[in-house]
């Protein structure tokens, strides 16, 4: 490789690095006395985050306001108002320093945050009726939270959000079918500020109370090095077999997914391993690239630590958590099979073999090099799982298993070297706090995302709720499946510029509901779980939609390819994950819905995978060998056999209980299809072979 390749793929590298920083809230670097300001404040969140599961008894609406005035302070200090200089002005870029505009913004946020607590008796004794000091502090509040909110996570979200906004009182002037009565400023304010149904709402109290414990999780076992210890145990398991490097790219992904919640975190964490290997073996840049998009981007679907959305779900839907996570996990796990499958399609297509033996890490010498990572991750699936306590409460005692865990790893190393264990315990004990830093740094997004979105969580809670339901009635004209497919469409458009927490809420409330309603009008039965898990995969899917996937422009950073083409590369890798919503939306077996027999639904996880295979071979035109035709709509069919056994059992005039019978008829076909490209595949090689001779 020549000085100017390394070049390249360094600054690929940087400006995927800078990609992350950037999501996971390294803003300004101030220096002087201002550089430990950003840091005392969110170590402070972090502690104070950490004792409320155990050691503060606060009410809700206290624990929310807080939360969301650490948030907006440090938005304030930490993003300037522009990331480059206007006019050559650099005071509202600035990123070495805080200017005073900023402090004196940071405090007017967080006292309008607080607000609500400190004068809580009062608003409460004139509830429904603010005086002039709440509209005040209330449209105060609203506006620094949407500027806050553009800071971080860009315009798109205090535009929609502003358009609600405005179509709370310009409703009355709109046209017949989207005419709404419109509201008062007074209850404007008193829904969105002075209340728990608009920014204060359920979206932000899980925030508080069960997403920064997770995201403080994974922010202290990246720190501690687990996001490397995985990718490394993945290239030792998988990185020999055809297609390796691709393969433990999305093994690692997929594990480190689950302690991130952030695709572009994710790809510099394990891309910038797995995406030169892949080339090196012979994967094209792009689709290097692409996989490790795919596989990062899904993994915020894994259980059982998903998404930050994924424990709103558990709230809106009013289950316990560990419901969420045996909803999802057929799904999930089913679209990861088919992510490996495409990858050794991919693999045998262009004739790539893994890596030498000797150019991997040692199996057990790596997985016992890093067993203590998976002490904390064992703690937390035992808490969640056997024990069955609250989320928060099984995140901080894994956070502490953690901890110990941290503060003695440096001076075990030290004790192994002989070298100076003093100096190993301050390197951990530094450890320990940038890693607090960290998980409330990624925090600020998430809690933005989660209050900005309140706002049209309230607004809709105003009275839009049945008129929405009506609008998408009318668009869809009745049809759920057109319903679905514009569902999936605005989460994909409206997700290019929102965090997945974000476009799920957004789109929760205002389909979700529809979804369920125009279900039952057409005559069948939408679990609400399975409403709300429809739009968190297209939220997620949105990451890698060009032409603004970001997880698509990290990727390519690394990879040295065309971003628009690694989005719609991965965009065709994730297409597996894409159809999974529409058919649990009309086969509820999938998401586990009122079953609880284990060799049933391990039956259905088998049956899925095989159907997402065969959906996998039609777009991407490979089996054994090259599709003919013809084949593509015989692959469709095993798809729709496997996942829709009801639908082809209800056509034969079989009772629903023998519906599973139906899947020897697609795994037949399967056969047959099989059958027909290897005796095809066999033929093309005789030629060859008596060349050869």
């Amino acid at each position: 490789m020549s000085k100017i390749d390394v070049q390249f793929e360094d600054d690929g590298m940087e400006l995927a690095k800078k990609m992350a920083e950037e999501e996971e809230g390294i803003g300004r670097q101030p220096t002087g006395w201002q550089k430990y300001l950003i840091p005392t404040i969110a170590v402070s969140w972090s502690l104070y985050q950490l004792a409320l599961p155990r050691f503060i008894v606060l009410d809700t609406t206290y624990i929310r306001a807080i939360h969301l005035a650490f948030a907006l302070t440090l938005v304030y200090l930490n993003y300037p108002f522009f990331k480059k200089p206007v006019f050559g002005i650099n005071y509202f870029s600035n990123k070495k320093s805080i200017p005073l505009l900023d402090i004196f913004m940071a405090a007017l946020a967080c006292f309008s945050a607080l607000y609500l607590i400190i004068f809580l008796n009062d608003i409460n004794s004139r509830q429904g009726a603010p005086v002039l000091m709440d509209i005040i502090f209330g449209i105060t509040l609203t506006v620094l939270l949407l500027e806050a909110a553009r800071r971080t996570i860009g315009p798109a979200l205090p535009i929609i959000s502003g358009f609600f906004i405005a179509y709370c009182f310009l409703g009355p002037y709109m046209p017949d079918l989207i005419a709404f009565k419109g509201t008062s400023l007074n209850r404007f304010v008193g829904q969105m500020t002075m209340s728990t149904e608009g920014i204060y709402g359920i979206p932000l109290d899980v925030s508080a109370t069960i997403v920064f414990l997770f995201v403080l999780f994974g922010a202290m076992l990246d720190k501690a090095g687990a996001g490397h210890y995985f990718i490394q145990l993945a290239l030792s398991l998988l990185g020999r077999f055809k297609g390796g490097p691709a393969k433990a790219a999305i093994m690692g992904s997929g594990l480190t997914g689950m302690i991130s919640g952030s695709s572009i975190a994710n790809i510099v964490t394990t891309g910038t391993f797995t995406i030169p290997m892949m080339k090196k073996v012979g994967y094209p840049a792009t689709k290097a690239a692409a996989v490790e998009v795919a596989a990062s981007t899904d993994g915020q679907l894994a259980p059982p630590i998903m998404g930050a959305a994924a424990f709103i779900i558990a709230e809106y839907v009013n289950v316990p958590y560990i419901q969420v996570v045996k909803a999802a996990a057929i799904p999930a796990f089913a679209s990861y099979a088919a992510l490996f499958y495409i990858s050794h399609i991919e693999a045998s297509k262009l004739g790539i073999k893994g890596l030498p033996k000797s150019q991997l890490p040692k199996f057990f010498k790596t997985l016992v090099s890093g067993l203590h990572f998976l002490i904390p991750l064992g703690m937390l699936l035992y808490e969640l799982i056997v024990v069955r306590h609250s989320p928060e409460l099984a995140a901080f005692n894994a956070i502490c298993v953690l901890a110990v865990i941290m503060l003695f790893q440096e001076p075990l190393k030290a004790l192994r070297d002989k070298t100076s264990i003093a100096d190993a315990f301050k390197k951990s004990i530094t450890l320990i706090v940038s890693s607090l830093a960290s998980g409330a740094r990624n925090m600020v997004a998430v809690a933005l995302a989660t209050a900005a979105a309140g706002i049209i969580v309230g607004v809709v809670a105003l009275g839009l709720g049945n008129l929405i339901s009506e609008i998408i009635d009318v668009l869809s004209m009745g049809n759920v499946f057109l319903m679905l497919v514009i569902t999936a469409l605005a989460s994909l458009i409206i997700g290019m510029g929102l965090p997945t927490t974000a476009t799920y809420i957004v789109m929760a409330a205002l389909t979700a509901p529809a979804i369920v309603n125009i279900g039952g009008m057409q005559g069948f039965v939408v679990p609400l779980m399975a409403a709300h898990l429809f739009c968190f995969y297209f939220g997620i899917l949105a990451d890698d939609t060009p032409p603004v996937g970001l997880a698509a422009y990290a990727a390519a950073a690394i990879a040295k390819s065309p971003p628009i083409a690694t989005g719609l590369q991965g965009f065709m890798y994730d297409i597996r994950t894409a159809i999974l919503p529409f058919m649990f939306i009309f086969n509820t077996d999938l998401i586990l819905h009122n079953i609880n027999s284990w060799p049933q639904g391990i039956l259905i996880f088998v049956m899925t995978c095989f159907g997402n295979f065969a959906f996998a071979s039609a777009t991407q035109g490979w089996f054994i060998a090259k599709n003919k035709f013809w084949e593509i709509p015989l692959f469709l069919s095993v798809t729709f056999i496997l996942m829709q056994p009801q639908r082809i059992a209800q056509w034969l005039g079989m009772p629903h209980e023998q519906r599973y019978w139906t899947y020897l008829i697609g795994m037949a076909l399967f056969a047959i299809i099989f059958f027909l490209q290897k005796i095809r595949g066999s033929e093309a090689r005789q030629p060859l072979k008596a060349q050869l001779k």
